[in-house]
This record gives structure tokens, C-alpha cells and sequence, in this order.
């Protein structure tokens, strides 16, 4: 797959495509019908995705609460899965921000992506201040020469399938409910980071990664299923994590650590890739280390189990 972040220098060969747009927080089934409809549209073009990097909600509101389910790196593995061929990674800015419905159709989608056929949802805007419309979006690509499907919105348990009931879901800890809404389980990826090492004194070394950035799903311990991505213990295991601030040890950044059955090595610097299966239970300070470990013990046998029955 291949990345182009500017729409104003794209190659001959970049061009064409038949392309999703949207943000695609997630990739959730929503997203994945909206790809396939562009898929289905155009057969013979490249098949791509357009998105906006950094997302538009950071770029207007910097200083809000982390609300991102998935980070650009961890968005883009999911999308060449799916077998996009080309991201169209725009860089948001305040250029791009400031054109008009039009200006962004003919700019952009016709003249410097050269697009032949767009798919978006039903709820799409764009152009600045989002004053453009799906209607208006069809009218442009008849004037301008690129096709336009409007995607409906899907559904799960009486509620459209979206970005924000997936971070409602993890914030309740409904971590399967947001698995049947992405069509995969939620995961969190990034760098194993160094910590302070209780856990390897405890019997129960962890892996220590950072969620800044990342909308916190409930705090608390889940069982979890853990793919190494690099490095010499590459591959697939089952685990418990806590994510939160360790009211133990009277912390007060919220991160994820994760601790890997029937493994030994060192996992620093690898990357992890850590989905979230079940919660067991909220984070806890207990009167003391022997209660803490024997709960830790408990939580290893019920996501244990948890995790054979899949």
C-alpha cells in the first residue's frame, strides 16, 4: 500500500482510484462497507481510501480529551488488510480546511487526486465549516467527471454503527459489543516502554505501554489477546492487562500493562498489538501485596479461560 499525504504532487500512477472517504476511526464495519462499495464501484481502478491526518477534531480542538480509537500507523496496517491499495493520508491543515464544497471537489478529488469514483457515508460533510452535503457531492462529480455512491449507515443492536458508539462501548467496558461493531477486536498498539518494574517483583512482569492519544476504554483489568509485531519473540499469545493509573502505587497517568502467559523474554522496544476481549474488573487498591497478587493470580485463571472458549 502506498501513502500520499499531498494531493497537489501525486504521481501518474497514484491516480484514478476508486476511493472511501472518511476518517475511518476504528475501520469498523462501517467503514469496511463504505471500502467494499468502492471496491465494488470501480473494479478495474486501484482501490483507496481518503483520510485526513491529523484528524479534523484534533486539528479545531488540540487541548480536548484523547478520543482517537486507533493511531494513523495502527489505522493504516488495518487498511492494507482489507487491501487498499492507496492511502490518501491528506495532511489537515488550515489550507485544506479553508476550501469550499466546491474548491475541495475540484481541487482535490478531481484535478489533484484525479479520482474517478468517491464512496461516502450518508452523514458526510466537507468543505469548510462541513457546509457540504452527499447532495452536493453528487452534483459536483456529475459536473466534474467522477462517479459518487452514498453509502447508507449500518446498524447494531438498534444503533447506527459509528466511531462514537464504539468509544461508548469502551468506555463501559463493553469491550464485545465494540468487537461486534469494528468487526475485529479493539486493539491497542504501540511500543513496549520501560516502567518501574513492580510486576517482575510481584511474579508478574509486564509489558508497559502508553495510551496517550488514545480514547481510555474503562479502567480496569481484561483479558486480552497479544500479538508481538517485531523482534525475536514475534507471534501470538493470550495475557491479562490493566489499563489505568495504578491506584496501588498512586499513580496518575493512565497507561496499559499487559502480562503474557507462559512467556519469557524481554520485550523491550518490541511492538505489541493488544485486543481487548473481556473486562473482568475495575482497577482496586488493596491493603496489601499479598492481597494484590492473589487477586492477580484469580484474574490470570479467569482470562484463562475466557480465552480458551474462543
Amino acid at each position: 500500500m502506498r501513502i500520499i499525504r499531498d494531493f497537489q504532487f501525486v504521481e501518474p500512477r497514484d491516480k484514478g482510484a476508486s476511493v472511501a472517504i472518511g476518517n475511518f476511526d476504528g475501520v469498523h464495519l462501517g467503514h469496511q462497507a463504505v471500502i467494499d462499495l468502492a471496491r465494488q464501484a470501480a473494479p478495474v481502478a486501484p482501490l483507496g481510501v481518503m483520510t485526513f491526518e491529523p484528524h479534523p477534531r484534533e486539528f479545531f480542538a488540540p487541548d480536548a480529551p484523547p478520543f482517537r480509537l486507533m493511531s494513523a500507523e495502527a489505522r493504516a496496517s488495518r487498511l492494507e488488510k482489507l487491501g487498499v491499495e492507496l492511502l490518501y493520508q491528506l495532511n489537515f491543515n488550515a489550507a485544506l480546511s479553508s476550501l469550499s464544497p466546491e474548491d475541495f471537489a475540484q481541487n482535490v478529488i478531481a484535478d489533484g487526486l484525479g479520482l474517478s469514483h468517491v464512496v461516502v457515508g450518508a452523514d458526510f460533510c466537507f468543505g469548510k465549516g462541513r457546509s457540504g452535503t452527499v447532495e452536493d457531492l453528487q452534483r459536483f462529480g456529475d459536473a466534474m467527471g467522477f462517479g459518487v455512491t452514498i453509502a447508507q449507515l449500518m446498524e447494531y443492536s438498534d444503533n447506527t454503527v459509528s466511531s462514537t458508539a464504539i468509544r461508548n462501548a469502551l468506555k463501559e467496558g463493553r469491550a464485545r459489543d465494540a468487537a461486534h461493531m469494528l468487526g475485529h477486536w479493539h486493539r491497542i498498539e504501540g511500543e513496549v516502554i520501560g516502567g518501574e518494574q513492580r510486576g517482575r517483583e510481584l511474579g508478574y512482569p509486564t509489558a508497559n505501554m502508553s495510551i496517550d492519544g488514545l480514547h481510555p476504554p474503562k479502567f480496569g483489568v481484561y483479558a486480552v489477546l497479544v500479538d508481538v509485531l517485531d523482534g525475536p519473540h514475534q507471534g501470538s499469545y493470550h495475557g491479562a492487562a490493566s489499563v489505568g493509573v495504578r491506584p496501588m502505587f498512586d499513580g496518575d497517568h493512565p497507561n496499559i500493562e499487559t502480562f503474557l502467559f507462559d512467556f519469557t523474554g524481554n520485550l523491550y522496544g518490541a511492538t505489541l498489538s493488544v485486543a481487548l476481549v473481556e473486562y473482568l474488573r475495575p482497577e482496586l487498591k488493596f491493603d496489601g501485596l499479598d492481597a494484590l497478587i492473589a487477586q492477580m493470580e484469580a484474574d490470570c485463571l479467569q482470562s484463562r479461560a475466557i480465552l480458551a472458549a474462543l
